[in-house]
């Protein structure tokens, strides 16, 4: 058996498909078909149960993921430990972080970080911050740029502490309120919002101040995409709020600070347990 034999199994059973799994190792299908059925004939068991429009992992294939995934991680630290005996640092930096970071500049903290360590693969996901603090906690991702309430602090990981933000209300300059210097939370109860979706820590921010002055308010659109939510309110068919470092960005519309407002907490955040030297790295470098 061979080791790149577990990258293509691996890679099937997330990707589900041969053509997937083939582009995301780099090689052509075939070979990638070829290589599994030879370790199937290897083993005398059948991994995959394949029809003509689908590929589905068998049990025995699902206990062969399982070894196959952590044979992967050890030859992956065993690179990563005889690199760093030579003062390397290799491997691989997994960062996830919410769509509205503002208190680091991420693309500028990795160029500073691929300048000094350029043989580490890094990849970004971005999402809420209960799925990246789960992530953490998975093993999935190894950094975080998490955005919660002020009584929320992160759950089951290390954090740091980044920096604290209030929310303002953005609009349109077409809408009513544009004028004002500043509002309250009662000044927006007639109005149309789109916000972050429900159960988001993100959202979570806004729904707990209007709950706490007893206002309703109707949200018609749910969403992560941010620009999708600008663009509404460009359009004038919809509020948000924001926190006021993130809405700095759209100089086109009008932040109104909000005087009793909910604020927003950036956190880093990070499993400690044996943390690679590639995450002690990034770390440092935003610290």
């Amino acid at each position: 058996m061979e080791l790149q034999q577990f990258r293509y199994v691996v890679a099937l059973a997330e990707e589900g498909t041969f053509t997937r799994a083939a582009a995301k190792c780099f090689v052509v299908q075939s070979a990638l078909s070829h290589q599994i059925k030879n370790l199937e004939n290897e083993l005398e068991v059948e991994l995959f149960r394949r029809t003509s429009r689908r590929v589905e992992i068998t049990a025995a294939g699902e206990a062969f993921l399982k070894a196959a995934r952590a044979s992967l991680k050890s030859a992956e630290q065993a690179a990563v430990d005889a690199a760093a005996v030579t003062g390397q640092i290799r491997g691989r930096l997994r960062i996830g972080l919410i769509p509205t970071v503002t208190a680091i500049d991420v693309a500028a903290a990795l160029k500073v970080f691929l300048h000094m360590h350029p043989k580490v693969h890094i990849t970004l996901q971005v999402a809420g911050s209960d799925e990246l603090e789960s992530a953490i906690t998975r093993g999935d991702i190894d950094v975080g740029l998490l955005g919660l309430p002020r009584n929320r602090a992160p759950q089951g990981v290390a954090w740091r502490h980044l920096s604290t933000d209030r929310l303002v209300a953005v609009v349109s300059y077409e809408h009513s309120l544009a004028g004002q210097h500043e509002i309250q939370l009662s000044d927006l109860a007639q109005e149309t919002f789109a916000d972050f979706p429900t159960g988001t820590q993100a959202r979570a921010e806004s729904d707990l101040a209007f709950a706490a002055a007893g206002i309703h308010r109707e949200v018609i659109c749910e969403t992560m995409a941010t620009d999708f939510t600008i663009n509404l309110i460009r359009q004038n068919l919809a509020v948000t709020l924001l926190p006021s470092r993130y809405a700095l960005r759209y100089p086109d519309l009008v932040s109104l600070p909000i005087t009793d407002g909910p604020s927003r907490i950036e956190y880093l955040a990070w499993d400690d347990f044996n943390p690679s030297p590639a995450i002690r790295a990034f770390l440092d470098i935003v610290e």
